[in-house]
């Protein structure tokens, strides 16, 4: 696995630019107050989480059209109003889910029908950042991206942004037009970054964004037994979450919180220092319905992780020694980013 050197690892940790807008480096993912993990909170309380985030020097705030079907755009721009100056603002399209149909599509009318939603939504006249949420195979990435340079011009979006797609499709994508930002999970437990991507990113002048960069809460000691999380939760359909793999995994979680005391850090704080170690061209959207998260996401932000440090949680928890793959077979099929060749499960 690749080791974090000694001069990456003790960089200090400055604000850092996301089309050319300095923002903290540890934005807000808000997926969680509408869908995916845990019950979906009140409105009241994820408008007042949203609201505090703001208050607490969160500036990047990260959503999609898919995150509750809309719930959690309207939640967003409920939570802004008179303060949306204050925040570099990130939507996505692209997935579309009807009924049990999921499906993905970024035909260039699409992506102006669906920016005209996310606008009335998030009740503004311009999104900062706007990404195609997957790769849509069938249209190729120059026209989707045409699309998006266009709406660049009209001023509806300020940058256009990736998710999930590889180094490749990236370059094709620059090609056209900029790409400000590539969103793709990454955190200790999931690496598939490190193959290509993170370099590209750094090669074009795109900002790469890490989301789960606390791997869906098992990096931040929010995960004891899959199978009790709430109905609904996505984690326990993981492979990774499941019988033996988790067992399996969970005692390496158990090493990685030892090292985190030792270090003086939560484990969530470990994690997310460890990602913005990667380059300073890396920020994270870790995502949070806990307001007590929420303030521990970001109170050491400043901190940069040791070398050692890094190389002990590169040797702990990488792709050869986490059981599992982060996603099912069916998922990852969707998914253009490049992959690692061979994941171990445990049988039982």
């Amino acid at each position: 696995m690749p080791q974090t050197d000694s001069a990456t690892a003790t960089a200090t940790v400055n604000r850092r630019a996301i089309n050319g807008r300095l923002t903290n480096p540890v934005g807000l993912g808000c997926m969680s107050l509408s869908w995916a993990y845990a019950k979906r909170p009140p409105d009241e309380q994820g408008i007042a989480l949203l609201q505090r985030a703001v208050d607490l020097g969160y500036d990047h705030f990260d959503t999609a059209r898919l995150y509750g079907q809309g719930h959690n755009e309207t939640l967003v721009g409920q939570a802004l109003q008179g303060r949306r100056d204050k925040v570099f603002l990130a939507s996505k399209m692209g997935i579309f889910v009807t009924g049990e149909r999921r499906g993905i599509d970024c035909k260039p009318e699409t992506i102006r029908e669906q920016l005209e939603i996310s606008l009335r939504l998030l009740q503004t006249d311009h999104i900062d950042l706007y990404y195609m949420h997957r790769r849509d195979f069938t249209v190729p990435i120059e026209d989707s991206v045409g699309a998006l340079a266009d709406l660049v011009r009209e001023g509806k979006i300020g940058a256009i942004g990736l998710s999930e797609m590889s180094a490749d499709t990236l370059r094709r994508a620059a090609a056209v037009h900029p790409i400000a930002a590539m969103q793709t999970e990454y955190s200790p437990w999931t690496r598939q970054a490190d193959i290509a991507v993170i370099d590209a990113c750094r090669e074009t002048g795109t900002t790469f964004v890490a989301f789960s960069p606390v791997g869906r809460g098992a990096l931040a000691n929010g995960v004891d037994d899959p199978a009790a999380l709430d109905d609904g939760d996505l984690r326990p359909g993981m492979p990774r979450f499941k019988g033996a793999n988790w067992r399996h995994n969970h005692g390496l979680l158990q090493q990685f919180n030892a090292l985190a005391a030792g270090a003086g850090v939560t484990p969530a704080q470990l994690s997310l220092a460890w990602v913005l170690s990667r380059g300073d061209h890396v920020v994270a959207i870790p995502g949070t319905a806990n307001m007590a998260h929420l303030h521990e996401n970001i109170a050491r932000w400043d901190w940069a992780i040791p070398a050692d440090l890094a190389a002990q949680v590169d040797a702990l928890i990488n792709h050869q020694t986490v059981a599992g793959h982060r996603y099912s077979a069916a998922m990852q099929a969707t998914i253009d980013t490049e992959d690692f060749d061979t994941f171990f499960e445990i049988a039982g």
